[in-house]
This record gives C-alpha cells, structure tokens and sequence, in this order.
C-alpha cells in the first residue's frame, strides 16, 4: 500500500477564502489519520490573474490556522518545484508526449473563428468531436503543415482529443459511483498560447510526479475529473490514479448560493482567515484572526461545514 500523500493547491488570484481553508484542513486531518504527507503547492499558472501578495496570505494563513505542510514552496522537498510557474519543462515533456502518442492535438483557430463557431446556427458552444473538424487544427490540416506553422510562430493552443461515444467512471469517496459520457466533454486546451499548461494538465502531472494518493478538493471540479481520468488513461498511468473526494460548497446563510468574499459584509461575519488589506478599499476585508477568533476555535468551525463525529461532542483539540 502506498504512502498517503495528499496536497492543498491553491491559486493565487486573490486571499485564501474560508473554503479553500476548510478544503485545506481536510487535507491536513486526512494525512495525519493515515501518518501521511501534508503538501502545499502553488497554481500559478493563470499569470494573467495573479494578485500580488497573495501566495504569502496564503502561506501566512495556513501558518496562522496551523496546517504546517511538510513540503511546499517555503521549506521544499523531494518533489519541488512546488509552483507551478517553475515546472514548464515537466509540462512541455508531457505534452509532447500527448501529441506523439495521437492523445492531443495542435489548434490554431483565432477568437474570431472561435466566436464564430460557439455563434452558429446551431448554437454549438463546444470545441468537441461535433465541430473539430471544421476548426483550424493539426486534425485538419496534418500534421507537417501544423509543424510548420508551430515553427513559424504562429499562436496555438494545444487540446485533448476526447474519444466519442465512451464512459469514463471513476469512484468519488463521497458521491460513489461517477458516469460522464464523453459526448458531454470538450476537447479541453492543455497547454495556453503563453506555453503554460492549464489546471486540468497541471494538476495531473503534478499528482502523478509528487505521487499523490489522494485529491480532496471542492465539488466544483467534480466535472473536470472526467478530462482528468481521460489524461491518467492517455499517459497509462490510469493503475495508480489517486482517489477522489470533492467536499460540498460552503453556501451563504440562506443557503441561497456559494458563499461570497463581500458576503462577510452583507451577513456581519468574516469569510477570510487574515484581513486583507488592497490598494482599493471595496477589495479590503477583515479576517476571524482581527476579529478576535482563536485559531483553534475557526478549525473547529470549518471542521463541522461537511462533517460530524456522530457523537453530541462539539469541541475538539488541535495538535499541530
């Protein structure tokens, strides 16, 4: 049996949300049950909507809460980098690998033309087995003219070739049993005109390279795992796929909705760890740590959003 390995990987396009606390802390509670590995890794991939200083609220918040990883960007480890920005090498070798074996393919279709399909008669917002061919790619073209225009400089995108008319299942330890058939799929871009991979690539080949056992993360990737699934099976690794879990969203009061960052303001509680202060006010929030929350009192919160013991017990210690 393998080693549980399990890793928080956040995006650092604004502060650390109470959710991605809690998804976080359910990471944390799953490595120490099982005498596993805590890992932090940065997705910085998406550079056009980075928000500085956000990578150290992060880090600070999950120091604050005291969910230490054991591996990360700030201590590192036997499978760094761990930001995703320094692995574009890893990514380029994989995709490579992609093309060569026919699970991927080159597409040079402008925003215009893209436009112009998702505005069709038949109203088709899909880049999938339904309209491929009548877009400008390397299944199109061939493949010498594609090398060619890859060479020239010609923008591109590389995109997974989802096979038709199959079922991809895989096991959630929530939700059971999971069918997507691949009709329902688009041909999701792998690798960005900027030569950075996005999070359906990245994620799996990180997993796969820090030999991750377990994704606990929020149900709004629940769809995005069947693309995930496809990649584990193209690249033959589908024997030793880590085990999913997609933990439910935190909603509003209400119930009416996904809690919001402005909803702290609205209902008269905090939806950060730590304040955040921004250069505009409207974007400035105060956290449970300036209000007054003990850490181990917010973990005891969020450990209860998704969870019971069974047990009329409402108060638990943290050993950090």
């Amino acid at each position: 049996m393998r080693k549980v390995r399990v890793r928080f990987a956040p995006s650092p396009t604004g502060p650390l949300h109470i959710g991605g606390v809690r998804t976080a802390l359910y990471n944390y509670l799953f490595a120490k049950k099982h005498n596993g590995t805590f890992i932090l890794r940065i997705e910085d991939t998406d550079q056009a909507r980075l928000v500085p200083g956000a990578e150290s609220y992060i880090i600070d918040s999950l120091n604050w809460c005291g969910l230490h990883p054991e591996e990360g960007p700030g201590q590192g480890g036997p499978f760094g980098p761990y930001r995703q920005s320094e692995r574009k090498s890893i990514y380029i070798q994989h995709v490579n690998l992609l093309l060569e074996k026919g699970f991927a393919y080159y597409a040079f279709d402008t925003i215009e033309e893209l436009d112009k399909m998702r505005g069709g008669e038949h109203d088709h917002t899909k880049y999938d087995a339904t309209t491929r061919m009548a877009m400008r790619n390397s299944l199109v073209i061939g493949s010498e003219e594609a090398k060619k225009l890859v060479e020239e400089g010609v923008s591109y995108v590389v995109r997974l070739l989802v096979p038709e008319d199959q079922k991809v299942t895989f096991t959630d330890r929530i939700r059971g049993e999971v069918t997507f058939d691949t009709k329902e799929l688009d041909d999701k871009v792998i690798l960005k005109a900027d030569g950075l991979p996005t999070y359906h690539l990245a994620n799996v080949v990180d997993d796969y390279c820090m030999k991750i056992t377990h994704v606990i993360r929020g149900e709004e990737w629940l769809s995005s795992t069947a693309h995930h699934v496809l990649l584990y099976n193209a690249f033959g690794w589908q024997e030793i796929m880590p085990e999913f879990a997609h933990l439910p969203l935190i909603l509003k009061p209400n119930g009416k909705g996904k809690l919001s960052k402005r909803d702290g303001q609205k209902f008269g509680f905090p939806v950060f760890p730590l304040p955040w202060h921004d250069e505009d006010p409207d974007e400035s929030f105060e956290g449970f740590k300036s209000v007054g929350f003990h850490p181990a009192a917010l973990l005891n919160f969020m450990a209860f959003l998704g969870w019971s013991p069974g047990t009329e017990q409402e108060i638990f210690s943290w050993m950090n």
